[in-house]
């Protein structure tokens, strides 16, 4: 065995800031990280103050405003924060998974065809230079095909043309009801060499950030059939390197990239909704229990704040008026909770110009938690 379960959480803790905050700015620290989820708007936000030190909110304001990170449908054809040099190599690699999936029945019950949506991607990109609203899109569509969209039409056609979100309101960058604008980085390469290229560049920058992973792993992350992701890897025999798991599963690793023994300790966090770390992996066992995964992740695809304790969920926590309420699954000591109440009145600061009760929109999956241990962490 060349690394250990325990390994592979200290891996991943170090390679996503989660063992020690890192003074980096935004922009920095959203490339060390590769890739945030960024369905909620207050995610990413979240997502940096627990990885960086000192960590201003200002600062990832101008870096979505500056496009130096990007918000857009990504992997997993979900939305993502990555960094403006990323975003082009990551979108040609998901390109055949967007094809597939966004241009299927749904787009064309709508009477349009594949072929239509290559003439039209041009096009919407070039309306697009300046931002636009859903209405803007739509009524633009509208003219183009000469009747008012059908249901699928802009579904399809919105989520396949390479749009980014443009930033729209406080408190956060994005609010609810998205703008799009397109990218200032040219037009995209969509030939199946190209896509192939790019997503071996897509599986370096995941390995950078998530490694060492299996090939299962790589396929969960950009969802694309293990196949390409088996292909990409082969492709890079000399630049990755094979590892042995702790089931003796074969994993892939960047030389040199951290790999802490286990030894080392990991502070306690309060994990944005969607964080990464619990979705970027087939075995998502290296962070997250196997006992607490359908209770953190719904069955509708909400994805709950967690409390990380030694490394792994432990809990999940939500904003209240008076600060951070924390329901823990199982015992925890005295001085673990300790700990989480220094975070707890750290994040109530943080939140406090913003949105004091983030995600306050979903409290009704508070009442459907099993028992577990609930302390209101005081915010001052």
């Amino acid at each position: 065995m060349d690394i250990t379960a325990r390994g592979l959480n200290r891996s991943t803790l170090a390679r996503q800031l989660l063992l020690r905050r890192e003074p980096l700015d935004a922009a920095r620290g959203v490339r060390r990280v590769v890739a945030i989820q960024a369905q909620q708007p207050a995610s990413p936000y979240i997502a940096l103050w627990n990885r960086l030190a000192d960590f201003d909110p200002a600062g990832l304001d101008a870096a979505f405003a500056d496009h130096a990170v990007v918000k857009a449908t990504l992997m997993r054809l979900t939305l993502h924060a990555v960094h403006a040099e990323d975003h082009p190599a990551f979108r040609e690699a998901m390109h055949p998974v967007v094809r597939a999936s966004r241009l299927g029945r749904r787009f064309t019950d709508s009477g349009l065809t594949a072929g239509d949506a290559d003439e039209l991607v041009p096009q919407l990109l070039e309306f697009a230079r300046r931002p636009r609203t859903t209405a803007e899109c739509e009524a633009w569509l509208g003219e183009r095909l000469g009747a008012p969209p059908k249901p699928g039409a802009w579904w399809g056609l919105r989520q396949y043309t390479p749009l980014l979100h443009a930033p729209t309101a406080p408190p956060w960058s994005f609010g609810h009801r998205p703008s799009y604008i397109a990218p200032c980085t040219g037009p995209l390469r969509t030939d199946a060499e190209s896509s192939a290229a790019s997503l071996q560049t897509l599986v370096t920058r995941y390995l950078s950030g998530f490694g060492p992973a299996s090939v299962a792993d790589v396929a969960q992350f950009a969802m694309v059939a293990r196949t390409r992701a088996r292909a990409a890897l082969a492709e890079l025999a000399g630049e990755v390197e094979r590892l042995e798991g702790p089931e003796g599963e074969d994993l892939f690793d960047l030389p040199g990239a951290p790999r802490p023994d286990g030894a080392e300790p990991a502070p306690p966090r309060l994990m944005a909704m969607w964080d990464s770390v619990l979705l970027a992996y087939a075995d998502r066992g290296r962070v997250l229990p196997s006992a607490y995964r359908r209770v953190v992740i719904r069955a509708n695809g909400d994805v709950l704040p967690t409390l990380l304790v030694d490394g792994y969920v432990a809990g999940v926590w939500r904003p209240v008026a008076g600060g951070i309420e924390a329901a823990a699954f199982h015992p925890l000591p005295d001085e673990v909770w300790e700990r989480l109440a220094v975070e707890a009145r750290s994040l109530v600061a943080f939140l406090a110009a913003r949105e004091p009760e983030a995600y306050r929109r979903y409290g009704h999956w508070w009442s459907r938690l099993p028992g577990a241990t609930v302390r209101l962490l005081p915010g001052g």
